[in-house]
């Protein structure tokens, strides 16, 4: 079997505190193509800072240049885009540098990055809104899960079939008095109910007569 299948699995754990928006670029050539680096990483966000690192230990014939983005974000992209970049024949090699960073920057890189996973968490959040609670948000999604059962259970009302009522002639009890019992409820029950209805055919009352007597 191949040799890298009996290793160990290299493993890393990456945070936020690994980014910034300071960036060292290793193995550019020594052809004094600053400018051309430069608008190469300016494509990506805007660049605040950029020189090369003299002092910095490299190969011969390489140079070493120091970038300062305006957002943590953009210096991400760059990164992502141009580490193992081919330029003018050599490849670069991208790295973050948050030795460089103030107190300021790294408040405000982990301020930014709650904001951005408050976002992907509430996509449908518009800018500037305050964060929902979290409380609120389930009682929130308690309130459509229950009124999506309700609207579930009215359209399984509306396709039941409608009850059908019993014969009254039918006979459904094993007692003989029992049933016996029913058709005498329902022969009263059906007394009431013809004459209710006939109380109902009774034409009106009667027109009140016209007052036609002399008033003083």
């Amino acid at each position: 079997m191949p040799r890298y299948k009996d290793e160990a699995p290299a493993i890393r754990v990456y945070t936020i505190c690994d980014e910034s928006r300071y960036l060292i670029v290793r193995n550019v050539p020594a052809l004094g193509c600053g400018d051309d680096l430069l608008k190469l990483f300016a494509s990506y966000g805007d660049v605040e800072d950029f020189k090369p690192m003299d002092a910095e230990d490299c190969d011969q014939f390489t140079d070493v240049y120091w970038i300062k983005f305006s957002l943590v974000c953009n210096a991400r992209f760059a990164k992502r885009k141009l580490d193992e970049y081919v330029f003018m024949g050599n490849r670069l090699q991208v790295s973050y540098a948050p030795h460089f960073e103030t107190l300021s920057d790294t408040k405000d890189k982990l301020e930014g990055r709650i904001k951005e996973v408050l976002s992907r968490l509430n996509p449908g959040r518009s800018k500037g809104s305050r964060v929902q609670n979290p409380g609120a948000s389930n009682e929130a999604s308690l309130l459509a899960a229950v009124e999506s059962a309700g609207s579930q259970h009215n359209k399984s009302q509306i396709n039941d079939p409608p009850i059908t009522r019993v014969s009254s002639n039918q006979e459904y009890f094993p007692s003989q008095s029992m049933n016996q019992t029913v058709s005498l409820v329902r022969e009263k029950l059906n007394k009431i109910q013809s004459s209710s209805e006939h109380l109902q055919a009774v034409p009106a009352s009667k027109k009140s007569r016209v007052d036609n007597r002399r008033r003083i």
